[in-house]
């Protein structure tokens, strides 16, 4: 079962012996045992890619005439794992076309290899001052990221668009929930991960603010740790592997 903040307070308090409290405002010890779960929490969030973050969402606009072909990741976002970008056929038709991540190295290699004097090639300045020799004719095909906040691609469509468009852009990965320091805040977890992160609180309390380790407590959070790891999906479907048994880039 799901709790909010102040009863995974309040719990942690009663394991220790400690006061009771109302609030996670009402005592100093209970303040420092929100953080701690607070902490616990970022911890459980940042060890994996949990599958209820995974959402489906847009780049952002970036609005540069001079970076026609930059977007920006969102706020939050932990992991990219998807990307298309909306393409106009010969004959008038729409489609989303998959933009295929190349790491910086093979990016430069490949834009370098174009020819400048070209009319299809746009000279643009990254904000390192570098020189990317990026086509105008045509939507993204690959892209990359120097700064890992800036997505850059090889190309765009200057008779479409001045610059890439947020609406034009698919793309599922994994956002980092918020969190919020109030009693009746409940953690963005599986319902599974709940006795997880509250050892793993407890037993941070118990070293924290008694000096004392609770074996138990650790114990049972690396029990709940392993078995996470086992179960992420709860949906079927969730992990694919590769096959090898077939030919092309996926």
């Amino acid at each position: 079962m799901k709790k909010t903040l102040l009863e995974i307070v309040q719990y942690i308090l009663n394991d220790l012996d400690s006061d009771s409290v109302n609030s996670i405002s009402d005592t100093a010890e209970s303040e420092q045992v929100a953080s701690i779960v607070r902490s616990s929490y970022e911890k459980l969030i940042a060890n994996r890619n949990w599958p209820h973050l995974r959402k489906l969402f847009q780049l952002e606009h970036v609005g540069d005439l001079t970076k026609p072909n930059y977007l920006r990741a969102p706020e939050g976002l932990k992991e990219l794992t998807f990307f298309k970008y909306e393409c106009q056929k010969q004959d008038g038709k729409l489609l989303q076309q998959d933009v295929i991540y190349m790491y910086p190295d093979e990016f430069l290699r490949y834009i370098s290899s174009r020819n400048q004097n070209n009319v299809n090639v746009s000279t643009v300045v990254d904000f390192g001052g570098s020189k990317l020799l990026i086509s105008n004719d045509h939507s993204p095909r690959y892209w990359t990221t120097f700064d890992d906040e800036y997505i850059v691609t090889d190309s765009y469509d200057s008779a479409v668009d001045d610059v890439l468009q947020k609406s034009k852009t698919q793309c599922v990965g994994y956002i980092h929930p918020t969190w919020v320091h109030n009693d009746t805040f409940i953690p963005n977890l599986p319902v599974e991960a709940f006795p997880a992160l509250i050892n793993e609180a407890l037993s941070a309390a118990s070293l924290r603010l008694k000096q004392l380790p609770d074996q138990k407590a650790e114990q049972d959070a690396q029990r709940q740790q392993r078995w996470l790891a086992r179960k992420a999906w709860r949906l079927e479907g969730g992990i694919r592997y590769e096959n090898y048994g077939r030919k092309g880039r996926k």
